[in-house]
Parts: C-alpha cells; structure tokens; sequence
C-alpha cells in the first residue's frame, strides 16, 4: 500500500483522559504542530497506558500513515509504558530524534531528563515519542519538525546520492 506523503496520526496515551478526568492538551497540540508543517492528520486516538493496548494501536495505525506522534505515558510512572510499546513495534531506532528532543527540553526545564521517549521507524511510517505535558510536546516537535519530510522520503528510498 503506498501512502500519501503527508499523513499523520496523534495517539495519546493517558488514563486520565480515557476516564474524562483530564483535558487533552497535548493532543490537540501535536495536531496543531503537525497540521502547521503541512501534514494531514488523518487519526486521533487515545488509549489508556497499557503496553498491549498502544502496541496494537500503532500497529493499526503503521499502516495509514507516515507519521505518528505519542503522547504521554513516557516518564517513571509505574503506568508510564508508551516506550516499551513503541520498542515493540519499531524496525530501526532513531535516537538522534530522541537526543534532539531531550536537548530542546532540557532548555527549558531540568524534569526533560526524566523523559524515556524514542522515535523510530517501521516500514516507511516514522513513529516520535512525546511526554504527555503539553509544554513537552511542542517543545519536541519543533526541535525534528524540520526533519521529519527529510526522514519519510529516506525511508521510501529516495537518498538523492
């Protein structure tokens, strides 16, 4: 199945807002982000933080997609399991992103050292691992936006040398 260039998801991990008791903020920004920069942000979901339950909901979304950004579910929580889940899936890590990620943050605030986030890739969809803080979220993808249209066309063979 080839898949348009320009297709994204937003899954946001978070127990809070599956029981209504929290807002998504972060999820709302991570689609902003990603609609600003140009992509179709074709699935939003949230899932509660259990490792099986996000491993099947990237799984379903690997394949509608080029992008998919997390949110949540990354810090030392006994619940917080998004980067386990996410490893599960992923063919090839991209710990640039990661390190790339955890700089911007730490810019900010020293609790970006916390953050267990990973990015990678499986097939040619490019999966990105945010904290659930909203600040967090905008603070990782504007810190690999730019790099992201690079990435997809890498991973659909197009390297231009």
């Amino acid at each position: 199945m080839t898949l348009s260039a320009r297709t994204a998801a937003v899954l946001v991990a978070s127990d809070g807002v599956v029981a209504g008791t929290r807002q998504d903020k972060s999820g709302d920004i991570a689609e902003q982000k990603l609609t600003h920069a140009g992509f179709d942000v074709v699935s939003r979901l949230v899932v509660p933080d259990e490792t099986d339950v996000i491993e099947k909901a990237i799984e379903g979304l690997v394949d509608e997609v080029r992008v998919i950004i997390t949110s949540g579910g990354t810090g030392f929580g006994p619940r917080d399991v998004t980067p386990e889940a996410t490893l599960r899936v992923i063919d090839k890590r991209a710990e640039g992103l990661e390190h790339l990620m955890r700089i911007a943050g730490l810019e900010a605030t020293k609790t970006a050292a916390l953050s267990r986030a990973v990015a990678g890739s499986v097939g040619s969809t490019l999966i990105i691992n945010t904290p659930g803080s909203s600040r967090a979220v905008s603070e990782s993808l504007d810190s690999v936006m730019d790099l992201i249209p690079h990435i997809l066309d890498l991973l659909e063979g197009k390297t231009g040398h």
